[in-house]
């Protein structure tokens, strides 16, 4: 039954999602003022922290049980 709700509550929210995305003004309006780089780099950077935080726990749990 849960499968069926959420089918139908997708099939009728997907003209919505394809809707929006229509008209990137905001897109339009970042890059023209070159805020889009600073959006860019800021993600760029969370991933690389993230990256960098998953080696050093993978370091970590090496030293504790290496198995290789």
């Amino acid at each position: 039954m849960k499968k069926y709700i959420f089918s139908f509550l997708l099939l009728n929210l997907f003209p919505l999602l394809v809707q929006a995305q229509n008209k990137p003004e905001m897109a339009d309006l970042m890059r023209s003022n070159g805020k889009i780089y600073v959006v860019v780099a800021v993600l760029a950077l969370v991933f690389l922290g993230i990256a960098a935080f998953l080696l050093y726990i993978e370091k970590k749990v090496n030293k504790i049980d290496p198995k290789n």
